[in-house]
């Protein structure tokens, strides 16, 4: 494994609604993480990317680092919302990355 042309790819959203899927990258299954309260980050032995490729998704749009760009009072969202933004996100990735693609029915 560890080859991004053959692994299998990974999608993680880390849930809440609202919390940031950086968490989960950089508690649990990141290449380093930082532990509750600590000031450094140290290797994690078994990342997930040594099997997987991993995309990161923030959800809904507006948690974490992930931009908004209209007022925040517009911020409106629920389970549909967030579904049809993360697929649209996943089509964008796969039409920037078709190499990764299943294929021309994806």
């Amino acid at each position: 494994m560890n080859d991004p042309t053959t692994d299998p790819i990974l999608v993680w959203f880390n849930g809440g609604p609202g919390c940031s899927s950086l968490l989960g990258f950089m508690q649990e299954h990141g290449p380093w993480v930082i532990e509750d309260y600590a000031t450094n980050v140290t290797e994690n032995p078994y990342p997930w990317i040594a099997n997987a490729s991993m995309i990161y998704l923030e959800s809904p749009a507006g948690v974490g680092f992930s931009p908004w760009k209209i007022d925040t009072k517009h911020m409106i969202y629920n389970d549909m919302i967030q579904s049809e933004n993360a697929y649209t996100a996943l089509r964008a990735w796969y039409a920037k990355f078709p190499e990764y693609g299943p294929g021309e029915n994806n």
